[in-house]
């Protein structure tokens, strides 16, 4: 049996030279857990008949150790897929001006709820209410953490122990197992469904509002997902004029909350904000990082009256947005009402590049790597936005007999480069790849093609 006591005691190791510099920078209990990490790690060597390091490389590890534990687990990522709203890769980027006002509002103190002409305590919630109300006209809005916790608590403070009638048609699951009826059961609402997967008429809702009691109608958006063919669902309006009939209010979760006409970037016309409230929904719910093209929030607009609940309850505070989002998202909206979102908010910055433009970019990169050639290829939105729509491009192609091999050494890099496969190809997306990412980029690509000489 292996004598596994000839693994350095702690003692010995923390009476090392090299151990006393690692306490001296990285503090005693940190390199106190990692010794021990390593003492086990040590010891597993050893029952599978590996031999003992030298006390050197043993106090390296410990070393090693540490500055893994350190190691940044959330780090910036060149995204060359094409797929602008990647969920998995952070959604929307950020304009400048967004990342200034959140740094400005997180060096120092801020007056988040304080108001400053009175002299005493204020309210977060006042922090963009008035620019949403300007951009969109709304009565009154909500910013909390994200969408999915905006619907919630909506439903929550004004349908708890009621029925919520919603179309089977829009009871979609999207990324992350997030399901529209779970949402809706956790609030405490009671699911009330009405015609099939693929057609509901304006009749069902009508026969239903007769015949319940219901206290809210729900229209959610299909997210990632498509309804085709033999098809069938009421507008909008028609669905919120049948529910005023009955005065039942009607609740629109717009997921994505487009706040312009998408079908002027090429896409299918997607419902905007203001186009929910035209139509005459109580209250409209969206996110903040996706077709808005801000940070991650979640924005209830809509009746001052049910605003007024959906504060005043307890989960409101549970779910409320810190500093960091309010400066952002209000540096954000402050871009729509400039009307200057195609020039400083990357989303719509990339999705205004002109197929030519990104040939060209592909040009220079081949040109530039002297390897690979330039083919067509489809970028899309992403972020459970427009499904089957997608924008013409150019993409940068790399030839190889085992693409993921390519893959996974890219995600190696500093920073990883993140790109896809097509055609048994490795292909890289203009469109996606940021102005100020290029140099890593390219730099990155030729580190890897050096690689493979």
């Amino acid at each position: 049996m292996m004598d596994l006591s000839i693994v350095p005691s702690v003692d010995k190791l923390l009476n090392s030279p090299n151990v006393h510099k690692l306490i001296e920078s990285f503090g005693r209990l940190l390199t106190l857990s990692a010794i021990r990490e390593v003492q086990e790690t040590l010891r597993h060597s050893l029952q599978e008949g590996k031999s003992l390091p030298s006390l050197e490389l043993i106090e390296d590890m410990v070393g090693a150790q540490v500055l893994d534990w350190l190691k940044p687990s959330l780090i910036p990522i060149i995204n060359a897929t094409g797929v602008i709203l990647h969920t998995n890769l952070g959604r929307a980027p950020l304009s400048q001006a967004t990342i200034n006002a959140m740094m400005s509002v997180s060096i120092g103190y801020s007056n988040l709820e304080y108001d400053l002409q009175k002299g005493k305590r204020g309210s977060r919630l006042v922090h963009a209410e008035k620019l949403l109300s300007l951009l969109t006209g709304a009565e009154a809005a909500l910013v909390v953490n994200n969408n999915a916790g905006a619907v919630l608590l909506a439903l929550s403070a004004l349908a708890k122990g009621k029925k919520v009638l919603i179309s089977r048609t829009q009871l979609v699951e999207i990324g992350g197992g997030f399901r529209i009826p779970d949402v809706m059961r956790q609030s405490g609402a009671k699911l009330f469904e009405i015609g099939t997967t693929n057609r509901t008429h304006l009749a069902d809702y009508e026969q239903a509002l007769k015949e319940n009691d219901i206290a809210m109608v729900l229209i959610a958006h299909h997210s990632n997902f498509k309804l085709l063919g033999f098809t069938t669902e009421p507008s909008i309006a028609d669905v919120v004029t049948t529910a005023h009939q009955y005065n039942v209010p009607v609740l629109h979760d717009l997921g994505s909350g487009a706040l312009v006409n998408l079908g002027n970037y090429g896409l299918a016309h997607e419902t905007t904000v203001l186009e929910a409230l035209v139509s005459g929904c109580d209250l409209v719910c969206f996110s903040g990082d996706k077709l808005l093209g801000g940070p991650q929030a979640g924005i209830i607009i809509g009746k001052n009256n049910m605003l007024t609940r959906i504060r005043k309850h307890p989960l409101a505070r549970a779910l409320r947005s810190d500093k960091l989002c309010l400066a952002g998202l209000s540096a954000t909206l402050a871009h729509y009402l400039k009307d200057e979102i195609d020039q400083h908010i990357p989303l719509y910055q990339m999705l205004s590049r002109s197929a030519e433009s990104l040939n060209q970019k592909a040009t220079e990169w081949r040109d530039i790597l002297g390897t690979g050639h330039v083919i067509k290829g489809q970028s899309t939105t992403g972020g459970g936005s427009l499904p089957e729509e997608t924008l013409d491009t150019w993409l940068y192609a790399l030839d190889s007999k085992s693409p993921s091999k390519i893959l996974a050494t890219l995600r190696k890099l500093s920073p990883p480069i993140i790109a896809r496969i097509q055609d048994d190809q490795v292909v890289f997306d203009p469109r996606t790849i940021l102005p100020h990412q290029e140099y890593d980029f390219i730099s990155g690509l030729k580190q890897h093609l050096q690689t493979m000489k």
